[in-house]
């Protein structure tokens, strides 16, 4: 059975660039690794609501868009191997530094999910 990693996270528009450079850097190793797949989607038709929203989500400030990503693995044990191979891969050290990143990373939130229904 397939799974997903998927995240959402606030990028100020003026670093857009920085962090799709940087997410294709990640990207690339990941599949390297085995990843099926790798998506880096920016919001376009992301509207603020009333009770909840991708903006409330991640507290966005003005100037920011919202990213939806996402990493697609064989398998949740693929997930998990391939996973401490990037977060151990030193062509990404400058991603465990937070401060470095060109968004804030203590607004981003992930999850893992069990792939269901696949059209």
């Amino acid at each position: 059975m397939s799974y997903v990693d998927a995240f959402v996270l606030p990028v100020p528009l003026g670093q857009l660039d920085d962090y799709l450079r940087l997410a294709r850097r990640a990207g690339e190793i990941w599949k390297e690794y085995g990843a099926l797949e790798y998506v880096e989607c920016v919001g376009d038709d992301v509207r603020p609501g009333e009770l909840t929203s991708f903006h409330q989500s991640v507290k966005l400030e003005a100037g920011e868009t919202v990213i939806f990503a996402w990493v697609c693995y064989a398998s949740r044990a693929d997930r998990d191997r391939i996973l401490e191979q990037v977060i151990n891969d030193p062509r990404l050290a400058d991603m465990m530094d937070y401060a470095k990143l060109p968004f804030d990373a203590k607004r981003l939130f992930w999850g893992g999910f069990m792939e269901r229904i696949r059209l």
